[in-house]
């Protein structure tokens, strides 16, 4: 893992964009299409918006996933996490191919297994995270499971990541939040060749801290803790989510 903290989340998003970038590139410059993986929340608006921008890439041959969606949420409810990717990222770039998890799938274990053969035909080249107020890596809200192999698992949200759902605007209460998910699982996660983990606001420093400092143990505890282990993983921080990092 290769930790960059910038100068300022406008740089954080730059920099993080244009490591994406270089990833993608590199991919498609070595077989007819790239696979990746991409991130919702509030913390990747401004990496998204630099992604969409850079030049360079084709785009055609890219067949994206992303991590997660709520159980129960339809397309056009304003939380879901398609709606917000269709508007951020696929209406922009134009990816060859978009799979998206259908949150409100009559059978969430199903779409679980369908999600899992789909991303399972070939090697995923780059995955684009975030890090959540608790720890959590994707939906996986601590403790997170470590061991399953099941590319893609329905999750109960603890109240934090529930409770984070709200601050940043998704959601009016927390009773409006779902309780259940459907996520990639760590293990699919850290399949990826390369990770790029944007990491943005106060708010996460205590994640960054108990999940990414040197001392921090691999624990599933701290789910995004995990990174440590993987050998392309690139952390771009803000200062002020790196503000409780030792020097």
């Amino acid at each position: 893992m290769e930790i960059r903290i910038c100068e300022s989340n406008e740089d954080m998003a730059r920099d993080a964009a244009e490591k994406a970038a270089e990833l993608l590139r590199s991919a498609l410059a070595a077989k007819e299409s790239a696979r990746f993986i991409a991130a919702t929340g509030a913390s990747q608006f401004t990496f998204l918006e630099h992604l969409a921008r850079v030049r360079g890439i084709d785009w055609g041959r890219a067949v994206m996933f992303h991590l997660d969606e709520y159980v129960g949420l339809s397309a056009s409810h304003p939380a879901s996490f398609r709606k917000y990717l269709e508007e951020r990222l696929i209406a922009k770039v134009h990816p060859g191919r978009a799979h998206l998890i259908r949150g409100d799938a009559q059978d969430a274990q199903g779409e679980c297994r369908r999600m899992g053969a789909l991303i399972s035909e070939a090697p995923v080249d780059v995955a684009f995270v975030g890090i959540g107020e608790n720890g959590h890596l994707a939906f996986n809200d601590p403790p997170a499971d470590f061991e399953t192999e099941d590319p893609f698992i329905v999750v109960n949200l603890d109240e934090a990541c529930r409770s984070q759902q709200v601050r940043e605007g998704w959601f009016k209460t927390v009773d409006e939040v779902p309780t259940e998910a459907i996520t990639m699982s760590i293990r699919q996660i850290m399949k990826s060749q390369s990770i790029v983990c944007s990491v943005p606001d106060k708010r996460k420093a205590k994640a960054v801290r108990d999940c990414l400092s040197e001392g921090a143990e691999v624990s599933p505890r701290c789910p995004a803790s995990i990174l440590k282990e993987h050998g392309r993983a690139y952390v771009f921080i803000d200062p002020e989510a790196a503000s409780l990092l030792e020097e």
